[in-house]
């Protein structure tokens, strides 16, 4: 029988925590106009998933350190992003993503995934070729609606991070953290 998987690596950026209180203020705003019922995730839990670099019954530290090596070297400078939508993403019916999103305030934090994505491929490790749609996730409920603005949520990334994601737990390990450097270029 086959194992079932107990970790997920992720690299991520996190809002900050003035951001994150903002997200979390939101969602309990937009609760009565969209009906959310479900509880938000905590406020640590909220981040915009880069690349996914796969679910695993043990994480492999080859891979730990390959992607950690990868990513030090990509050199960019801090960037701003805009959130300013929530939709509600395809999934269970009883159990829906529902997102924070945006537009062309997001162009930064793309150019930055792909930015990543080089790296990785460059270190020969495996990129999915998924469309990147920049989001966070804010809970999980029924239903659904099309994309609504929100008054905007900005601030500045200046880190991101390599996560493990215990699956099924609420916990996440972070296996390495890298600043963003003013004057940084793309590797």
């Amino acid at each position: 029988m086959p194992q079932v998987p107990a970790h997920r690596l992720f690299l991520a950026v996190k809002p900050d925590a003035d951001a994150a209180g903002r997200i979390a203020q939101r969602v309990e705003l937009l609760r009565p106009e969209v009906g959310f019922k479900a509880k938000p995730l905590r406020m640590e839990r909220l981040h915009i998933t880069l690349h996914h670099l796969g679910d695993f019954v043990e994480l492999p530290d080859t891979l730990v350190a390959h992607a950690c090596e990868a990513v030090a070297s990509v050199a960019l400078p801090p960037f701003e992003v805009i959130f300013d939508q929530v939709v509600s993403f395809h999934g269970r019916r009883d159990h829906r993503p529902f997102v924070l999103t945006g537009g062309a305030g997001l162009h930064a934090l793309i150019d930055f995934q792909h930015a990543l994505g080089g790296a990785l491929e460059r270190a020969g490790l495996r990129v999915p070729q998924a469309r990147f749609v920049p989001h966070i996730t804010l809970l999980y409920d029924r239903g659904g609606f099309a994309p609504k603005p929100v008054e905007p949520i900005t601030w500045t990334v200046r880190e991101f991070m390599l996560i493990d994601s215990w699956l099924g737990k609420t916990r996440y390990d972070e296996k390495g953290r890298w600043p963003l450097r003013e004057g940084g270029a793309s590797s």
